[in-house]
C-alpha cells in the first residue's frame, strides 16, 4: 500500500473505533437509565407497601428519616436490582426438596468428625480460609446479638 492509502485505511479504522465506542458507551448509558427507572419505580412501590403494612407507625418512621428517606429507598432499591442480577446469572436456587438440605448436613457433619479431612485440610492450607469462614460467622452472630440487644454491651435493664 502506498502512504497516503494507509492513511485513508488508518482513518477508516478509527472512525470504526470510534463508532463504536460511542456505540457502547450510549448502551451503557440507556442500560444505567433503565435500572435508574426500575429502581425508582420499586423504591416507590417499596415506599407505598411499607405505608400500607405499618400504618401510623411507617409514617412516623419516615418522618423521623427526614431528608434522609430518599436515598435511602433510592440505595436499597439498586441494591435489590444488583442482587436480581447476581441471583439469575449466578442461576442461584432455594433448595427445592428436604434431602438436598439435609445431605448438606450430613456431608458437613461426616467431614467435620473425621480426622482424615482434617489432617488433609492441614496439610494443604485450607485450615485458614475454614478459619475465616469461622470467624465471619462469629461476627454475623455477634451482629445479630447487638442488635437484637439494641446495645453494644449487656441488656438495659430499665
Amino acid at each position: 500500500m502506498h502512504p497516503p492509502a494507509l492513511r485513508v485505511a488508518a482513518r477508516r479504522v478509527s472512525q470504526q473505533s470510534r463508532r463504536m465506542a460511542s456505540t457502547s458507551t450510549e448502551n451503557a448509558q440507556k442500560k444505567a437509565q433503565e435500572y435508574l427507572a426500575t429502581a425508582q419505580k420499586y423504591g416507590t412501590q417499596g415506599l407505598e407497601t411499607a405505608k400500607q403494612a405499618l400504618g401510623p407507625v411507617g409514617d412516623r418512621a419516615g418522618n423521623m428519616l427526614g431528608s434522609y428517606k430518599e436515598p435511602l429507598l433510592y440505595n436499597l432499591s439498586v441494591a435489590r436490582e444488583i442482587l436480581k442480577q447476581v441471583y439469575v446469572a449466578e442461576r442461584l436456587q432455594p433448595p427445592n426438596s428436604w434431602s438436598t438440605i439435609t445431605n448438606a448436613y450430613s456431608t458437613i457433619y461426616a467431614r467435620a468428625s473425621n480426622p482424615a479431612y482434617w489432617r488433609e485440610i492441614f496439610r494443604n492450607g485450607d485450615w485458614a480460609r475454614i478459619g475465616v469462614y469461622g470467624l465471619e460467622a462469629y461476627f454475623v452472630f455477634k451482629m445479630g446479638e447487638i442488635v437484637g440487644r439494641r446495645s453494644l454491651v449487656g441488656y438495659n435493664l430499665h
